[in-house]
């Protein structure tokens, strides 16, 4: 429930290639810059590059406040809003939303990916059609900065980085000022309620609530 392709829909995202030579998203995390390096150059005439390794579709919108740090690649009809921040190696696909005051850094948006405000967003993976609520966030560092370990259940894996923030496949709902901690993996079309704090996996077609309990949808 937390491989690649249990996660997400490759066909919707120009990493297709790169993400099919690993098994779990995290290990695509340490690649994303230089992917991004290769892809940019051989991108075709949609896109221009409007800064060094800056490649920008010319149907994005992108407003004058936004930081676009490099290297980064904003896809088709994608919408950079007011102050935002895009600190480098941030792959945001086509039809994607980047808000007022959210900060990417290392990350991959599939397309109609939306992180609309105020969310922070750091060496994370979101999948198809998978939307932030409000003030929500992904942490990726421990506290104790000890390597992220995701944890499914009595099962833990090790996935020997230091930072990892969240795995969101595609369709998920994270509500309004929720937290993913570190290593978190939410399966395909499930949902996280507002204000919650979220560890660990998340199997597809569920929801989290605020007290850590989690409901498969079919039994509501």
């Amino acid at each position: 429930m937390y491989t690649i392709t249990d996660l997400f829909d490759l066909e919707h995202t120009l990493a297709a290639d790169y993400l099919r030579q690993f098994i779990y998203p995290w290990e695509a995390l340490s690649g994303i810059k230089e992917l991004i390096l290769q892809l940019g150059p051989a991108l075709d005439d949609g896109y221009e590059e409007r800064a060094p390794q800056v490649w920008v579709h010319k149907t994005a919108k992108v407003f004058p406040s936004a930081y676009l740090g490099a290297p980064c690649i904003i896809g088709p009809n994608s919408e950079v809003r007011h102050c935002a921040f895009i600190r480098g190696s941030a792959l945001v696909g086509a039809d994607c939303v980047v808000g007022n005051s959210v900060e990417l850094k290392n990350v991959i948006l599939f397309d109609h990916v939306q992180t609309p405000h105020y969310n922070y967003v750091g060496d994370s993976i979101l999948g198809y059609y998978s939307h932030m609520g409000a003030g929500s966030i992904t942490s990726n560092v421990k506290s104790d900065k000890k390597l992220v370990v995701v944890h499914n259940g009595m099962e833990q894996l090790t996935t020997g980085i230091k930072k990892f923030g969240a795995m969101l496949g595609d369709y998920v709902e994270v509500g309004c000022n929720a937290v993913c901690n570190p290593g978190t993996v939410i399966g395909r079309h499930s949902n996280v309620y507002p204000t919650s704090c979220v560890r660990g996996v998340v199997p597809e077609n569920s929801i989290w609530k605020d007290n850590g309990e989690i409901i498969h949808k079919e039994e509501r």
